[in-house]
């Protein structure tokens, strides 16, 4: 194969596993959505259960699915904090926002109580939906009506779109980095100053 045969496979690789991702982020916002709205009902079905283990067990399975879902949203959402790629490749112009709220939702669960407290429950809810909303919306009336070619919403595709509408894209493209870098600041920090927190003895004297 010539180099420009290699380089050439190469970048069809790349932009189908970034339009997969693309694709698959949408399927994951909705997932990690309704289960996190879904809690009220998991709480209920506890009761049914009989046996201990089946209700740890039924606790267990939801909380790890629900999280590792909303962790595999941000992970996707990596490439919008890529300038190259969001200027090169179709994609929903917020959804780089999308991606802050998710991590925002993660901080929220390793700094605060999270679902023990009522209205940190709701900030999550707030800020999944809007996540949801911010890139579901663009994808669908950016990047799909970009890809039928349907000339009547070519002027919304054109601002929904990433990559026609640079303008905006690369600028939100820094910022939800800067934001997400900051948040991770936050968490670190949380955590090392976890560590200098002195906890009571079990048994000893308050």
């Amino acid at each position: 194969m010539t180099p420009d045969q290699v380089s050439g496979l190469f970048a069809a690789g790349e932009a189908f596993v970034e339009g997969t991702i693309a694709a698959a982020l949408v399927v994951l916002w909705l997932l990690a959505l309704a289960l996190h709205i879904a809690r009220p009902y998991m709480v209920a079905n506890l009761r049914k259960f009989t046996l201990r283990l089946g209700a740890d067990l039924w606790w267990i399975i939801y909380v790890g699915l629900r999280d590792v879902l909303l962790l595999q949203v941000f992970l996707g959402s990596f490439i919008f904090f890529y300038p190259d790629v969001v200027k090169a490749k179709d994609l929903p112009i917020t959804g780089g926002l999308a991606a802050v709220a998710a991590f925002a939702v993660l901080v929220i669960k390793l700094t605060t109580r999270g679902d023990a407290d009522l209205r940190w429950y709701r900030i999550q809810s707030l800020l999944l939906g809007l996540g949801a909303t911010l890139y579901i919306a663009p994808y669908l009336l950016g990047v799909q009506v970009n890809q039928l070619g349907n000339s009547s919403a070519s002027t919304l595709a054109s601002i929904l779109d990433s990559s026609l509408n640079t303008t905006w894209s690369l600028p939100l493209c820094y910022v939800s980095a800067g934001l997400v870098g900051l948040l991770g600041l936050y968490a670190v920090a949380y955590n090392l100053r976890q560590t200098t927190v002195r906890r009571p003895v079990r048994g000893q004297a308050q």
